[in-house]
């Protein structure tokens, strides 16, 4: 297959200037270099990031007027590498993130030339010591953090996605501002027949942190949980879906009544509120993710 062009997209708040220099830094020093790289402020005015200046390719800053979340942040970049037309695959980058070897783009554009129904190469994600937390592993089970493979999910914090599948599938479900974003966008793609690739020598080192650090995790994630089953499943397994996650938020979270009380709002909210384009995959789609290891009602 022709060799993939790959461009790079960050998007940030502008409230960790370091640590997005020194992503920005370590992408700089990648020995295959990007084709276009595409910062963007979301909901704020980008800083002068000193790395940009040693940054190979083009470069192009886009200052959103509000803060649009992780998938519409995303989205605006992914529309700005649409307009230039000149670019195959986008690898999304944390703006706290850095990249550790100096051959991940070279290894990012060589899983996608041989691979023509991949559509999505999740990274592993470490912290500073090194570690993987659990959570971070897409697989169900006490996974080994370091074994590849075809998967159903990926991280949002290190991913590349190809353009086309993107095209065809649709962008980012913006409303979901984060919160499931991700699991949103595999399902579709495993929908249409592409791969999810999780390639743990693709490596972002990020700081060690808790999902529940936002203080509106409770309320968006159960939210968000019931739109992505009411958008994404077969109506025969959204209430397995819910009823399987009801439980399991009730066990984990027994010694928290205000998380609880704040997920139940957002349980109610996400049933209440329309949930977007209801677009529910096949049933050899189901078929397919519960070979693969994680059947959509886990």
């Amino acid at each position: 297959m022709e060799t993939p062009r790959i461009a790079v997209a960050v998007v940030t708040m502008g409230n960790r200037p370091a640590e997005a220099d020194a992503l920005l830094e370590s992408v700089a020093e990648q020995d295959v270099p990007p084709a276009r790289t595409v910062i963007v402020g979301n909901g704020c005015a980008l800083p002068e990031f000193a790395a940009r200046l040693s940054l190979p390719g083009e470069v192009t800053a886009v200052e959103l007027d509000e803060n649009l979340g992780c998938p519409g942040g995303r989205n605006a970049a992914i529309a700005r590498l649409r307009e230039f037309g000149d670019v195959d695959v986008v690898v999304e980058l944390d703006d706290d993130g850095r990249l550790v070897d100096a051959d991940v783009l070279r290894r990012v554009r060589d899983l996608f030339a041989a691979d023509g129904r991949l559509g999505v190469a999740g990274f592993r994600i470490a912290d500073e010591h090194g570690e993987t937390q659990q959570r971070h592993v897409p697989r169900v089970g006490a996974a080994d953090p370091l074994r590849g493979g075809y998967v159903t999910g990926f991280l949002g914090g290190g991913h590349a996605l190809r353009m086309a599948m993107l095209d065809e599938i649709g962008d980012w479900p913006a409303a979901f501002f984060f919160a499931h974003e991700e699991t949103d966008l595999a399902w579709r793609a495993a929908d249409a027949g592409r791969r999810i690739l999780y390639a743990p020598e693709l490596l972002l080192r990020h700081p060690r942190t808790s999902p529940a650090r936002h203080a509106v995790h409770y309320r968006v994630n159960a939210r968000n949980r019931v739109w992505l089953v009411r958008r994404r499943l077969p109506w025969p397994l959204v209430p397995v879906h819910l009823g399987v996650w009801v439980l399991l938020t009730l066990v984990r979270n027994r010694r928290s009544p205000a998380g609880l009380r704040a997920w139940f709002g957002g349980f109610v909210e996400g049933v209440r509120e329309p949930a977007g384009e209801r677009r529910p995959m096949r049933w050899r789609t189901v078929w397919r993710l519960t070979r693969l290891g994680r059947p959509p009602v886990i």
